[in-house]
């Protein structure tokens, strides 16, 4: 099998900017994909990760997890695969995309791969700072480089309809918001609130918006972004959650289902779960490096309310929320970086200055932008 090199963005230490050098991806196999990559996001999971902040980081890692690239190499099993008919046709030269889980153990005795939810099975592989369950365990490396290599099953087919530069971010930030949106049952006659707006939080509006909810309302600690929120994504309503006195109460028995997009430890979540109505659901998607707020249990017995957390989604979410963007034009806010300046553009987005996805680019695909 083959172990040639790849070039990329390497990171070594939480200490020190990336370098572009070389590095050595898991072996290709018959059920693998390898793509010349054309543009990738920044997510914030890329800064926790760089930085250690969830945990010791197994350097050398190479981030980046929403992958939009051309396929040069199949493996001989993908044309002809077993279990998953929706990589099948894919071909060279294609436009595909990775988001943040690239393996999981896709056994028929694993309830989460038995039911189409490969996001939560208990030996899922991220797309970096992860293992493959091969006999010798090799890396996962992601997007910040020139190439990437991995199993097709967890590559798809990007629409025609949505630009590389735009597609990109859908992969990890995109599929984050619409999964739990979709099963918590946001549509016609529903109101949601979104929390934090934005790389997450302003995919949440266009994708509550996209699902025919009823009334879309933005959540933030100020005012500065209720003009992108109102105007520009589509709302229908903002909360400043630091400028507002009494919003908890003017807003209690609002919301069937809050979406929390905030990594801050510091949020105020008994609020928060007050916007609730009867039977209503508040979500948290965000991944702060600390614990949450403490909780009364009355904020939870009075009105019957759930709390819970939701994980990227399965390939099945990702191709729904795909066909779902390309169809509505769900697009999302990006600004071009090139990929030689991802230190910069790193240390920008932990700023917060990006408004709201900083995309890098290889360059190439030049007619898909």
């Amino acid at each position: 099998m083959s172990q040639e090199t790849f070039k990329g963005w390497v990171s070594t230490s939480a200490k020190t900017p990336l370098s572009y050098t070389t590095y050595t991806p898991k072996p290709f196999t018959p059920t693998d994909i390898e793509i010349s990559i054309t543009h990738c996001g920044i997510c914030g999971t890329d800064i926790h990760t760089l930085n250690s902040g969830w945990g010791p980081t197994d350097y050398p890692c190479v981030a980046g997890h929403e992958i939009i690239g051309t396929v040069r190499r199949i493996g001989s099993e993908v044309p002809n695969h077993p279990t998953n008919p929706y990589i099948r046709n894919i071909r060279l030269g294609e436009r595909v995309g990775i988001g943040a889980q690239s393996s999981s153990c896709l056994k028929p005795d694993c309830e989460a791969c038995a039911d189409g939810q490969e996001s939560y099975c208990a030996r899922m592989t991220g797309t970096y700072n992860g293992r493959y369950l091969d006999a010798n365990r090799s890396k996962s490396f992601g997007g910040f480089a020139d190439s990437w290599r991995g199993p097709a099953h967890f590559v798809f087919q990007i629409p025609d309809a949505l630009p590389s530069v735009r597609a990109a971010p859908l992969l990890c930030a995109g599929v984050t918001v619409y999964a739990p949106l979709k099963k918590y049952g946001v549509g016609p006659g529903k109101t949601v609130g979104i929390v934090g707006i934005g790389g997450l939080g302003h995919l949440g509006i266009l994708f509550a918006r996209a699902l025919g909810a009823e009334r879309v309302i933005a959540i933030s600690r100020s005012s500065a972004k209720k003009a992108d929120a109102i105007g520009g994504l589509g709302g229908d309503g903002f909360i400043a959650t630091g400028e507002e006195k009494g919003w908890e109460k003017k807003w209690s028995r609002k919301m069937d289902v809050v979406l929390s997009t905030v990594s801050a430890p510091d949020m105020p979540f008994a609020g928060y779960l007050r916007l609730l109505k009867r039977d209503g659901v508040f979500v948290q998607v965000g991944a702060p490096e600390e614990a949450l707020p403490p909780l009364m249990a009355w904020s939870l017995i009075q009105k019957g309310v759930k709390v819970t957390g939701s994980n990227i989604g399965s390939p099945g979410d990702i191709r729904d929320m795909l066909e779902l963007a390309a169809e509505k034009q769900v697009l999302p806010w990006v600004e071009r970086r090139a990929m030689r300046d991802v230190n910069q553009a790193l240390v920008d987005m932990h700023e917060g200055k990006a408004r709201y996805r900083y995309v890098l680019e290889n360059g190439g695909d030049q007619a898909k932008l």
